[in-house]
């Protein structure tokens, strides 16, 4: 079967083909929508202090429209500002961290965390019991490559990494539900 042809009635020959010019370019579509929206995409991405105007680049604005934003979300928490010459932001990580728990907390109930943590500890449990390790990190990917395929086996640790990190966010949320009027305490899971 040649996949090249084409059906005689898919194209009669009579039209022209499209004017590609006249489309919009990629990258104005990945540019477009509000400033705002635009620097926030970029701060989250930000891993490493980072001069205004290269933010002000990446989100394709001017400097000063940058300054301002990055100063409101400077005091909002969502970014870290780093002075000198010239001043630079980072993300904030404990916000956004924060911003997880909050939303788990505002999603679920107390009960639903609890159950989901358990799962969450359980789980973890079993990996450790399968590799022999309190966590992924101990767990050399080519000895655990030597029962199962390499692949299976990174599967199951970036599981396991996985894991534990949805249990700490998960704990941190049932922690603190003294907010939603609950007392903390301790799981046993």
């Amino acid at each position: 079967m040649n996949l090249t042809n084409i059906p005689d009635d898919a194209y009669d020959g009579t039209e022209s083909p499209p004017d590609l010019d006249d489309l919009e370019s990629p990258d104005s579509l990945l540019r477009s929508g509000p400033i705002r929206e635009r620097l926030l995409d970029v701060i989250i991405g930000l891993r490493t202090p980072t001069k205004v105007s290269d933010i002000a680049e990446r989100a394709d604005c001017d400097t000063e429209t940058a300054r301002d934003y990055l100063k409101w979300f400077d005091e909002m928490g969502m970014v870290s500002r780093h002075d000198g010459r010239p001043v630079r932001y980072e993300r904030n990580d404990a916000y956004f961290h924060w911003r997880r728990i909050n939303h788990i907390r505002e999603e679920y109930s107390e009960q639903e965390i609890v159950d989901a943590l358990t799962e969450a500890v359980q789980e973890i449990k079993q990996y450790e019991t399968e590799f022999h390790a309190e966590t992924p990190e101990e767990v050399s990917l080519v000895e655990a490559s030597r029962d199962r395929p390499m692949e299976a086996a990174w599967e199951a640790l970036t599981e396991w990494e996985t894991l534990e990190r949805r249990a700490a966010l998960l704990d941190a949320a049932r922690r603190d539900q003294s907010l939603a009027g609950s007392t903390p305490g301790s799981i046993d899971a």
